[in-house]
């Protein structure tokens, strides 16, 4: 687990080394214990790393460089299946001088150029600078559980694991980037900015399963490298299913087990969760270690149930009991983020990576286990509708974007004052941002579509940005066995009935193949979303505190209307509607701005 850095500059004009140096320095959280630049300056290309030193800790430093010196590779990440890949490149006469996976990485790509991500089975965000080429390549994994960014003004592109790694390079060129309009208005929609939008103005994702490539004709090369949409449903008989299901994830945990520091786990008790630390307890003989919060209110607290399976599985387990309201953390959270995000689930998780990082630098994670197989009640709640089996595919898709929409559009309009309603006229978040991977997925049942779309956008817009960013933030990497390609593959080669049953049970043949691993009791307990009470504070302790941050807010100022924003704050105080996800949202936004303010860049929304 690292972060990586670097430029490519078209007229190969050289960027000034303290540049790298405040790239470098801007996310060193992400890599703590080594720094690695090679900087080609008459070429006007540079590919650096922040090590945190998981794999091979002596021999793994960055960049990685081929025998003739015409190839460097950073990645940050982990490729998972690097030993099995290692003896097959030694078998055909290869040469390995370490055990770390980014050596696999360069070794590949000198035999089969980019095409060798297909053999990477792994979390990765990887930059190569070909000089045989003259060219660089920037690739993600399949579906994005670590980011990568892009800023290009047409000159000089400039890349990085955070956005905050980009601005040293942008404000060299004199620029400051504004706040992207469109990306605040999908926002609004998702509660977080889809990809490829970011808040930024001419930042964009690398997308999931994509590489991207820069030479001298001044053309960027994309092409996607994996689609999850290439499966297709077929019937399976449950045996076999379960079978599969259970192989595919004891071997994605087996490989991810790789490490030369001490790991654990998260554990909070649910069936994801639960199954992980099952499984990883069957392949070593020390107990697991496991870490969970919990909260003196019961309502928000799952700590017995962590500690039920704990128990069961033998661990070496760590709870704390933390302060409820963690307001306070919220900038460092945006900070981390570099981007507003409304969801409150991201203070408890900086609360409970701070307290593994105490005692391991790698813990696995049940991410990914909702939204393959159907986990949400969300879900269960949508299905359920009377009429949504007969809906048309136009209709369905507008009433299940609307059912996960944070704002509606006429919502929004409500809310934005008139000249920026005006200039967001047109721009529709469904058409925009959700209609492509309907598209994609229109092969699929309707439960599986409605799991695609949150693959794509809530996954890698939020729900993986959480463990990568509050892990990162303390120094610790998190991996997530159910996001192994096999597992992603197997869920949507099952059809959505095998999910989400005609009864309603979510997770409905998960739950029966993991019930004899994890116990009845654990496989079937009701879910327990991992957040605190931000609508109550805002209704009591917590109103003066929000009422100061929207009224303060210069960017809230120029975006909505006041009394909007002043009724919506009554009616929640009141009672009289629950504005808690509006609200957040909006108190993120004004706590955003207010970070990258007082780091001196531009806020305004423009004319």
């Amino acid at each position: 687990m690292c972060g990586i850095f670097g430029y490519w500059d078209r007229r190969r004009e050289a960027l000034a080394p303290s540049v790298l140096t405040a790239m470098a320095r801007s996310i060193v959280h992400r890599g703590p214990d080594d720094e690695g630049v090679r900087h080609q300056m008459p070429r006007g290309v540079a590919v650096g790393n922040r090590r945190l030193s998981i794999i091979d800790l002596a021999g793994g430093h960055q960049p990685f460089v081929s025998d003739d010196g015409a190839i460097a590779v950073v990645q940050n990440g982990e490729i998972f299946n690097h030993v099995e890949l290692a003896q097959e490149l030694r078998a055909q006469g290869v040469r390995l001088d370490t055990h770390s996976d980014t050596e696999v990485i360069l070794r590949l790509y000198e035999r089969e150029g980019i095409a060798c991500l297909r053999r990477l089975n792994g979390m990765f965000a990887i930059a190569i600078d070909d000089a045989r080429e003259d060219a660089l390549y920037l690739a993600r994994d399949r579906i994005g559980v670590k980011p990568l960014y892009v800023h290009d003004d047409g000159q000089r592109m400039v890349f990085g694991s955070e956005i905050k790694a980009l601005l040293p390079a942008i404000e060299a060129r004199g620029a400051k980037p504004g706040v992207d309009l469109e990306g605040i208005h999908h926002y609004l929609a998702f509660n977080y900015i889809p990809a490829p939008w970011t808040a930024w103005q001419d930042v964009r994702h690398v997308m999931p399963g994509t590489w991207m490539k820069w030479s001298r004709s001044g053309a960027v090369r994309t092409e996607r490298w994996w689609s999850l949409a290439d499966q297709q449903e077929r019937d399976h008989d449950f045996s076999e299913w379960q079978e599969e299901f259970l192989s595919i994830l004891d071997d994605a945990t087996r490989i991810r087990l790789r490490a030369d520091v001490p790991w654990g786990a998260f554990l909070s008790g649910g069936v994801d969760s639960s199954t992980i630390v099952a499984l990883m307890a069957h392949h070593v003989q020390a107990p697991v270690k496991t870490f969970c919060i919990g909260f003196a209110d019961p309502r928000f607290d799952e700590s017995h149930f962590a500690a039920e399976a704990a128990k069961r599985f033998g661990c070496d387990h760590t709870l704390e009991i933390a302060e409820l309201n963690m307001l306070e953390r919220w900038p460092m959270v945006l900070h981390h983020l570099d981007q507003p995000h409304g969801d409150a689930s991201f203070m408890p998780t900086l609360r409970v990576s701070e307290l593994a990082a105490k005692h391991v630098k790698v813990v696995l994670t049940g991410d990914g286990g909702d939204e393959l197989f159907a986990g949400y009640e969300k879900y269960e709640q949508f299905f359920a509708q009377p009429g949504v089996d007969t809906l048309d595919d136009a209709s369905f898709r507008r009433r299940y974007f609307d059912s996960i929409s944070l704002f509606t559009p006429e919502a929004r309009a409500a809310l934005y004052r008139p000249e920026v309603a005006a200039r967001l006229a047109g721009i529709d978040s469904l058409e925009a941002a959700a209609k492509p991977w309907f598209d994609e997925a229109a092969h699929y049942d309707r439960i599986n579509q409605a799991l695609y779309l949150d693959m794509q956008l809530l996954l890698s817009g939020n729900n993986l940005v959480k463990p990568d960013r509050m892990g990162m933030a303390v120094s610790i990497e998190a991996r997530t066995p159910f996001l192994d390609w096999r597992m992603m593959e197997l869920a949507f080669r099952s059809k959505g009935r095998t999910k989400l049953s005609p009864e309603g049970d979510k997770k409905h043949w998960y739950k029966k193949a993991v019930a004899p691993l994890i116990g009845e009791d654990l496989a079937h307990r009701k879910k327990q979303m991992f957040t605190v009470p931000v609508g109550e504070w805002f209704r009591k302790e917590s109103y003066p505190w929000l009422a100061r941050t929207l009224g303060g807010s210069d960017l809230l100022q120029q975006l909505f209307e006041p009394t909007a924003v002043t009724q919506m704050l009554e009616r929640h105080r009141a009672g009289s509607a629950n504005h808690t996800r509006e609200l957040r949202a909006l108190a993120a936004l004004a706590l955003w701005e207010r970070g990258a303010a007082q780091h001196g860049f531009d806020v305004g929304v423009g004319a």
